[in-house]
């Protein structure tokens, strides 16, 4: 069996097949400061569905980017964490948060007016 493999025009395209989208950073930004079961990243994130939650969190284990944690109890609890892999975009992640916060503050003069969850305060 013949793989092939996949073209890329600009290595940012490879970067952005794996986090891309409205929700995948957002989910991994909230993953950078420890574990999180289902139920507290769809309270961190009002604006997503529970199948669009599920869907990219299934993406990004995929990926290898985040770790599925199940443990044998009753009721059953599942927690996700980022992986050696995925903690390796910590500094991009950092960077982007940075840069939007730093253009909230130029479109808006204030963050604190537009951000509903000032996570980097906590």
């Amino acid at each position: 069996m013949t793989t092939i493999k996949k073209k890329y025009n600009i290595s940012v395209e490879a970067t952005l097949e794996v986090i891309g989208g409205k929700w995948k950073c957002v989910i991994l930004c909230h993953l950078t400061h420890g574990k999180k079961r289902t139920s507290e990243l769809k309270q961190l994130m009002p604006g997503i569905t529970q199948k669009m939650l599920t869907q990219q969190l299934r993406e990004l284990e995929a990926d290898g980017i985040i770790n599925r944690i199940v443990y044998n109890q009753v009721p059953p609890k599942v927690e996700y964490e980022l992986s050696e892999y995925g903690d390796s975009l910590s500094d991009i992640l950092t960077s982007l948060c940075n840069w939007g916060e730093q253009h909230i503050i130029k479109q808006y003069g204030d963050k604190y007016a537009v951000l509903e969850d000032n996570i980097l305060n906590k």
